[in-house]
């Protein structure tokens, strides 16, 4: 066994003391990058909701905008007449400032929703999951009923009945018309 101390020269000690703040400023400032991206990368990491079809997205990707979250059926007359309405606002949505969405309200998936999306020419996204929750509120019990979100994220008003362009623009206070 070796018992013999090695000392270092008296300069050395001040080298040795800069060397280790240096590693450990490193250390911190990786632990600083290391906590930035991570809080980076949460905000990537899975969408608030998934929408039909594939894809995802964030209720903040749609502050600033009126929403309009349309509850439908297939075996809904009225929300067949309303259908090509919210197709007309989800047209003109980026001019308006208006987002629709949709929930099938018997939570229909996969490929038998893309055939009713398609069947009843439904253009406008459609979430997987009911969102009503967010805002408190009990499943409908009359369809077709629309959501009325205003630009902050707050419930404005619950429309009930099929609704028309002017009936939707008139309840986000939209002066523009369709």
């Amino acid at each position: 066994m070796n018992t013999r101390k090695r000392f270092a020269p008296a300069g050395c000690a001040a080298e040795l003391r800069s060397a280790r703040r240096r590693r450990l400023r490193a250390r911190c400032l990786t632990g600083c990058l290391t906590g930035v991206l991570m809080l980076a990368l949460a905000g990537c990491a899975k969408p608030e909701v998934e929408l039909a079809g594939g894809g995802g997205a964030s209720w903040s990707q749609w502050q600033g905008k009126w929403v309009l979250v349309n509850y439908w059926a297939e075996w809904c007359a009225p929300c067949r007449k309303e259908i090509p309405e919210l197709n007309d606002i989800h047209e003109e949505g980026d001019e308006l400032g208006v987002v629709v969405l949709g929930v099938n309200f018997d939570g229909v998936r996969g490929e038998p929703l893309s055939a009713l999306m398609e069947e009843l020419d439904i253009q406008f996204p459609v979430l997987l999951q009911d969102p009503r929750e967010r805002w408190n509120l009990p499943v409908p019990s009359v369809l077709p009923s629309t959501l009325v979100i205003d630009p902050e994220g707050n419930l404005h008003e619950v429309l009930v009945g099929p609704q028309t362009v002017e009936s939707l623009t008139r309840a986000m206070a939209l002066s523009s018309e369709v």
